[in-house]
């Protein structure tokens, strides 16, 4: 299930993508199912 807001990444190419809409069914590039990514930390703010 694709997530509302997440980014998900092809391994192969570099593809990124976001989601926009959430519901059922998986992302695919160049053959293969794209991998979600994890946040980003943020920078500190000393």
């Amino acid at each position: 299930m694709n997530q509302l807001g997440k980014r998900y990444r092809c391994e192969k190419c570099g593809t990124e993508v976001l989601c926009t809409k959430a519901g059922e069914g998986v992302a695919y590039c160049c053959d293969q199912e794209m991998t979600p990514q994890e946040p980003r930390p943020l920078p500190s703010s000393d």
